[in-house]
């Protein structure tokens, strides 16, 4: 088998090579205006074609060029993704290219074509056909504007005087397939440039200090001017960064020149060179020979993919020591460029395999070096912290959790998906993780450290050129001595979910009997375990063939029989894999846990942690809520949440239960059944009580990165209100039946929303619908217009209780979060609720009975957090004619949803800052609730 695997790795190897070519030459005099942040650059490119076509024009690639338009792939990512600085960055400090122009050498101008859909590369038409083995030279003269480095860690410094500068030149595209590769800017690091052979003169007025790993040939550096000539083979891409004063220091490893800005903390540089030495060691031995002489490993390239984990808290509550940390931010980051810069592979198409590589080295390297090390660090220590499950976890064992947090939301995405349709989470840690871990349980199936051998033999059949997934593929099958296209098909071509479980049990004194069941869609090996007083006492790699077979194992003294102990293999649900062989019940007995925790497959958890509300009629009510899911969504989930209301000396509170469904390949992706009830007070002297059960159906786009969010809910309302004295019609009790649909997508330079609303009970029929657009335009203002639309279909109840409100949401389905409810007076009553009819002042009338349509609009005046808003509306009410209300003002957005003052100007009521209680017209959106305001900032990475 391994014979006739080394042929069809030779026979891939063979076809792969043949669509190589040789590297390309550029020839570059940079001069460089550090006051101007700009680069007049005169570069000569000698083009080589040894592609077999031939060519008539070639492509370009302009990567910096993609800063230039707030429109361009790379404007769009980050619109998705909720990033701010750039749309709303001034135009020098988006940067981009000028005044390009190319010629030959006979000074005959190339024409050129640049997409305003794709501005980061161009195509230059030849002036005659290019044959296989003939070369074209292009001279080009341009100019780089340098954008900020807030925008991807690379750029000019906005504290300090200098630049990091990546993808700053114009390079041809690599050609692959019989045709140029042309992937965009879209901040993943990922370029597919031509391999160049590099010489580049760099003139910098006054002295500065010059760190690349290209070879400096000559320095000349004086006060008047810094004169270099850089020089570099094979390349791809390369780092160059120009300081006042260098913030770099060097190491001499063997004959790598290592250079490196990592933020250290305070330990000695004996050590960190004893740590740098140790990984570039371990690189080498483990991955392969670095090709090039020097090697930059920056705070840039660390905090552009950190080691997302708890040494991203504050220092002072960071649990690891700083030695600890610096060696795992050197790490991380050193095998990073490592690869990027030595491995050639499509680093779109097949960024699994940098990842694989990368995450799977790291874990062998914490297992060699810090075997005994733990997620938490030191904190595992405390006392207060041992019960914790994530005190408990090895340091490795994390990746683990971090790739579940997105499979338990049914937002995980396949490995070998293109890197630009990952979202951001999975780009930067689930299938990053996923990819580690998934090279290291393919190890421990196959054994005899064959992934690393594999890995060795792929870097050194790769430093003949341009490789792809189907090399690597084929160096793995011919070193298994299984059959492993489950692998490929499941793990790493499907999101299909693993999930096995221990079926049919029996045991005798000597013997124990079971059966694996598959509660998932793929078929793929897992291990058992026997676990004796938390110690392995045997393990045994099920194949696929065993699978849904009754086995039997020797007994062994065991007391448990688990499957996937060690949590090798990337399943789905590892919570029904314990069978215990002498109580049912210690399968998973309880443990009550304070505050968060990981989800321990051992226990059945209970977590409680202390929770606070606040409305005028019960004031501050401290409570716990008792809640059953950890980090991960769970089929079943509840949660129970009792509080003592001060005011009125009562418990009040909320539970929920909820059954979450998932479906992994439809557009309709979760549908949740939930029936949830609350007990609070809507008077001084009355409480309401809520039940509700409801039905949620989810859908997404085909593509995840789309942020469009659509969803079908169904609530049955049932509320009965105690009598009050202070409110009128308040012993209404009443059932309602709700329809919503909700079709909203959000980014930075638009929001569109549209809702829509049914409500049915025995006293009336409504429907109304919601129609929201904002949009950024270029001088970084909004403009926001709202249409709220209503109508009753019958409406035989002669109070106001059921009434569309105006200026006040009526909210007799309590579903909003209103601090006072019944008051009509007091600055609690100023509550504003951007619903209904949307209006800020107090017009009259305040509600409708039969219709209501308003507008509302606004604009930025200063930046974004300065408007200037306008309400209109038509009002009709039975037995009235239809009234025009009308109202404007200004609004400080400070936290826009969340924190916002609105100031009434002139309405229907005349000019109303002109009043002396204008300071009860004043409006305030405020939320006291935590996890909303956590949507703030986990909106960008899902």
């Amino acid at each position: 088998m391994r014979t006739h695997g080394k042929i069809i790795i030779s026979i891939v190897v063979l076809f792969v090579f043949h669509k190589q070519y040789a590297q390309h030459h550029s020839k570059m005099t940079v001069d460089m205006d550090m006051g101007s942040k700009c680069l007049s650059i005169d570069q000569e490119i000698t083009f080589y074609n040894q592609t077999g076509d031939t060519l008539t024009s070639i492509v370009l690639n302009d990567w910096n060029n993609a800063f230039s338009d707030r429109n361009s792939p790379l404007g769009k990512r980050f619109s998705d993704e909720f990033y701010t600085k750039f749309h709303m960055a001034q135009p020098h400090e988006r940067g981009g290219t000028i005044n390009l122009y190319i010629e030959d050498k006979d000074k005959n101008i190339f024409a050129w074509e640049r997409s305003s859909n794709h501005p980061d590369y161009i195509k230059v038409l030849l002036h005659r056909v290019l044959l296989p083995g003939q070369k074209v030279k292009l001279h080009l003269t341009y100019a780089s504007q340098i954008p900020s480095d807030k925008f991807t860690k690379y750029g000019h410094f906005e504290q300090k005087y200098g630049m990091h500068l990546k993808n700053w030149f114009l390079t041809p595209a690599r050609y692959e397939d019989h045709q140029f590769i042309k992937y965009s800017n879209e901040n993943l690091d990922d370029i597919a440039n031509g391999i160049s052979d590099f010489e580049i003169e760099l003139k910098i007025p006054n002295k500065n200090a010059i760190t690349t790993d290209l070879s400096i040939d000559e320095l000349i550096q004086t006060e008047q001017e810094t004169i270099a000539k850089l020089s570099g083979k094979k390349r791809t891409d390369f780092d160059l960064i120009v300081e006042k004063e260098s913030s770099y220091k060097s190491y001499k490893i063997g004959d790598l020149e290592v250079i490196t800005n990592l933020g250290s903390g305070r330990f000695s540089d004996t050590l960190k060179t004893t740590m740098i030495k140790r990984i570039v060691d371990f690189a080498n031995t483990n991955i392969g020979q670095y090709p090039f002489g020097k090697i930059v490993v920056s705070e840039e390239d660390y905090e552009k993919n950190p080691f997302y984990g708890l040494n991203q808290l504050p220092k002072f509550m960071r649990p690891f020591h700083s030695d600890f940390i610096y060696e795992i931010k050197f790490l991380k980051t050193y095998l990073n460029n490592f690869l990027k810069n030595s491995l050639r592979l499509d680093s779109r198409k097949d960024n699994w395999i940098y990842d694989g590589i990368q995450v799977f080295t790291m874990i062998n390297y914490i297992d060699k070096y810090h075997p005994d090390s733990k997620m938490m660090g030191s904190a595992s220590k405390y006392f207060l912290l041992r019960g914790f499950k994530m005190a408990q976890t090895d340091f490795n064992e994390q990746y683990s959790y971090y790739y579940m947090l997105m499979a338990r939301k049914n937002l995980d995405q396949p490995l070998n998906a293109p890197k630009n349709t990952l979202i951001k989470y999975n780009v930067q840690i689930a299938n990053k993780y996923k990819a580690g871990l998934s090279l290291q349980y393919l190890d421990h199936y196959l054994g005899n450290d064959l992934i690393t051998s594999g890995v060795q033999e792929l870097y050194d059949i790769n430093k003949k050129g341009q490789t792809d997934r189907s090399v690597f593929e084929s160096i793995l099958r011919a070193k298994a001595s299984k059959d492993i296209d489950w692998f490929f098909k499941y793990i790493i071509d499907s999101r299909d979910n693993i999930d096995y479980k221990l079926g049919d049990f029996s045991k005798t004194k000597d013997s124990i009997r079971f059966t694996v069941k598959n509660k998932g869609v793929p078929l793929v090996p897992i291990p058992v375990y026997g676990i004796k007083d938390k110690q392995i006492v045997f393990k045994k790699w099920l194949e696929i063939s065993e699978i849904e077979t009754t086995l039997t194992l020797k007994r062994d003294s065991i007391d448990k029989l688990v499957l996937n102990y060690k949590n090798e293999v990337p399943e789905f649900n590892l919570r029904n894999n314990w069978k215990s062989l002498y109580d049912v019940s210690l399968n998973r007995p309880l443990k009550l846990t304070f505050f968060e925790d990981l989800e321990d497959p051992h226990r059945s958890q209970l977590f409680y942690v202390p929770t606070l509300f606040f409305n005028k009629y019960d004031g501050f009510a401290p409570g716990v809520s008792f809640y059953n899911y950890s980090l991960f969504d769970k089929p079943f989930m509840f949660t129970v949440n009792p509080m003592y209301s001060i005011t009125t000396k009562s418990v009040v509170g909320s539970s929920a239960l909820t059954i979450n469904q998932y479906l992994r390949e439809r557009r309709l992706y979760n549908i949740r059944y939930t029936l949830s009830g609350s007990y609070f007070h809507y008077a001084s002297d009355a409480a309401y009580l809520k039940l509700y059960p409801s039905l949620a159906m989810f859908f997404r786009e085909p593509s995840y990165r789309d942020n469009r969010k659509q969803a079908i809910y169904v609530k049955y309302n049932i509320i009965n209100k105690e009598p009050s004295s202070f409110v009128t019609d308040s012993t209404d009790n009443y059932s309602i039946l709700n329809f919503k649909y909700s079709n909203i997508k959000t980014e930075i330079t638009s929001h569109v929303k549209f809702l829509t609303d049914v409500q049915f009970s025995g006293y009336f029929g409504k429907v109304s619908a919601e129609m929201e657009y904002r949009k950024l335009f270029n001088d970084n203002r909004y403009f926001n217009v709202r249409a709220f639309v209503g109508t009753f279909l019958y409406n035989t109840n002669n109070t106001q209780n059921y009434n569309f409100g105006i200026s006040r949401v009526n909210d007799y389905l309590f579903d909003y979060a209103v601090y006072a409810r019944s008051d009509t007076e007091g600055i609690l009553s100023q509550q504003y609720f951007y619903a209904q009819g949307g209006f800020k002042s107090f017009v009259t009338p305040r509600e409708s009975n039969q219709w209501l349509a308003t507008t509302n609009l606004s604009y930025s005046l200063l930046w974004n957090w300065v408007d200037a808003y306008a309400d209109f509306g038509l009002v009709k009410n039975k037995g009235m004619n239809n009234t025009f209300i009308y109202d404007s003002g200004i609004r400080l957005n400070l936290v826009q949803d969340y924190f916002e003052l609105f100031f009434p100007v002139y309405s229907s009521n005349g000019f109303e800052m002109a009043e002396k209680n204008y300071g009860e017209k004043i409006r305030f959106i405020f939320v006291f609730n935590p996890k909303s305001l956590i949507n703030l900032f986990t909106r960008k990475w899902f």
